[in-house]
């Protein structure tokens, strides 16, 4: 394994979600990424989570959420744990996002 491999296996990841929320349904929208970035909080390898709303600037994005791993492999487990965690409960995040009306750009992310 090379220098670099190793060092992009344990670099941090950024996971950010950008979604465009109708009024409407933004308040129960923050509501619920504010309880699954709770979720995410408790897991080995956050580093942190948040839920931001837009407050000012031209962007169609209002609402943007961003979590930090540890490593690749804290975003495997976690990615595993909430796939779980919400077939439990019986969440389908796609339906509920298309339900609200709202639209995403999602992507994981490293230092540049």
């Amino acid at each position: 394994m090379s220098n670099s491999t190793i060092a992009a296996a344990s670099a941090p990841v950024f996971r950010v979600d950008k979604f465009v929320v109708p009024a409407e349904a933004r308040a129960a929208f923050i509501a619920q990424m504010q309880r699954i970035q709770q979720t995410l909080r408790s897991l080995p390898g956050c580093l942190r989570a948040h839920v931001l709303d837009q407050t000012g600037g031209g962007s169609e994005f209002n609402v943007l959420t961003l979590v930090e791993w540890a490593d690749a492999q804290a975003v495997a487990s976690a990615t595993e744990f909430v796939k779980k965690k919400f077939a439990e409960e019986g969440f389908d995040p796609v339906e509920f996002t298309k339900k609200a009306g709202v639209r995403s750009d999602q992507g994981f992310y490293g230092i540049a």
